[in-house]
């Protein structure tokens, strides 16, 4: 792989992170730092074992039984410009072999402002590619004082489950507005 990326954990058989049965991908490297994040030791871009090609195929052989839902990117922070540049090759394979198949991401930004406008905290060369292949984006940063044990799929109320690909972008499991 021309990209170097780190990656922290790969769950197998998650039914944690998305709907359904997952193969779930914490990648290494997050300058959120949120405070309270469950997974702080992947904060450092440098934690964890190398993201090769041969950990692409491990994770696209975990996903072929027909139980398996799909695929989660999770970390860390996936769409760091650093991780998307490295996780692309991936998504692109994982279309390419499993068309049926879904593809949840989480991320501290936020999809519009950050992700979507070329002037994006996040926005580089390959960030419309990467989020064409995601069906699911769950955005925003985590936020302690949000936090809610009983939201799903999601740690804070702030956070949104978005379907990108949906006309209008509606959230699954959509809560009351804030006050």
């Amino acid at each position: 792989m021309a990209v170097n990326m780190k990656y922290a954990n790969i769950k197998y058989y998650d039914i944690s992170n998305g709907l359904g049965v997952r193969t779930s991908l914490f990648v290494s490297g997050c300058s959120h730092r949120c405070r309270g994040c469950f997974n702080e030791m992947a904060w450092d871009f440098n934690y964890g074992e190398d993201f090769t090609d041969a950990t692409t195929d491990t994770v696209l052989k975990s996903i072929e039984p027909g139980y398996i839902s799909g695929l989660t990117l999770l970390g860390g922070e996936p769409m760091e410009p650093v991780n998307q540049r490295a996780l692309l090759p991936l998504l692109r394979r994982f279309r390419d072999h499993f068309p049926q198949k879904n593809i949840w991401c989480y991320t501290g930004y936020t999809y519009e402002s950050d992700l979507l406008s070329p002037d994006g905290k996040a926005h580089c060369e390959v960030t419309d590619e990467f989020l064409s292949y995601v069906d699911i984006l769950v955005d925003g940063e985590f936020d302690q004082d949000l936090y809610d044990i009983s939201l799903k799929f999601r740690g804070s109320k702030n956070q949104r489950i978005l379907q990108i690909h949906e006309e209008g972008c509606p959230e699954l499991f959509p809560l009351e507005p804030l006050s």
